[in-house]
């Protein structure tokens, strides 16, 4: 089974572009995608819990909710993620530390609730090794999924180094691969860490040049690896479905 990771229901551009559950399937079925994780992001946490549910709730067997964590010095909102979490079906948290690092005070409620209840985090952290190590230390039993393997796009070597090394000193530290522009770096994380903390995303759907051929590429991109089939089904799919209970 093929899972992307990693789907954006509305992303953290500049015009704030929204996808429909249709196109997202759409999108899979080209490429012989199985299953989607999807989210909202740049939006209110309620907004996001909203839009996920209603896309899963057309396709039930093919698309999976997290829900998007919005911190607020004004409110909290902890109780909309436990609903969430307990009562509509949400498997996991995506987090994104790009309009500014909350504080450790505002952040943490969060990582315990993530904890406690058994859910994963999928953390945008902009290449903040500081804060991941952080968390990975403070929140052992925290299931972290540390996006496009530190930093979207990023072809600093010593930066990714850097969050494989947490990842390797941290067994709940995963690497979430999409938007990775340096493929040997995705080979060496499954050398070090195993392919059983690697994990795939498209980071998709993205308007340019089009849906279908960027998440083909970054399927393609997995397949060239040089590793052994196994790894590969792992990084496809395994491990993700191992970490959620699929």
């Amino acid at each position: 089974m093929i899972i992307d990771s990693h789907v954006h229901l509305k992303h953290g551009d500049a015009k704030g572009t929204e996808y429909s559950a249709e196109i997202i399937i759409k999108t899979m079925d080209a490429v012989g995608i199985d299953r989607s994780i999807v989210f909202a992001i740049s939006t209110a946490t309620k907004h996001s819990i909203e839009m996920a549910r209603e896309a899963v709730e057309k396709f039930p067997d093919r698309l999976i909710p997290y829900v998007n964590v919005d911190p607020s010095y004004e409110k909290s909102i902890l109780e909309e993620i436990d609903e969430a979490v307990s009562k509509l079906g949400f498997r996991g948290m995506k987090i994104h530390l790009g309009y500014g690092v909350p504080a450790e005070e505002i952040m943490n409620p969060f990582l315990h609730f993530a904890s406690e209840r058994c859910v994963p985090c999928l953390i945008d952290c902009v290449g903040r090794y500081d804060v991941v190590e952080r968390m990975a230390r403070d929140f052992s039993e925290a299931k972290i999924i540390v996006a496009h393997l530190g930093k979207y796009l990023c072809k600093d070597e010593e930066l990714i180094d850097g969050f494989i090394n947490i990842a390797d000193a941290h067994n709940n530290i995963f690497l979430d691969v999409s938007g990775v522009v340096i493929p040997k770096k995705i080979t060496e994380a499954v050398h070090r860490i195993g392919s059983n903390r690697v994990i795939f995303g498209t980071d998709g759907p993205h308007e340019a040049p089009d849906t279908i051929g960027f998440a083909r590429a970054e399927l393609d991109k997995i397949r060239e690896l040089p590793l052994n089939p196994n790894d590969k089904t792992a990084i496809l799919g395994g491990a993700i479905a191992a970490l959620l209970g699929i």
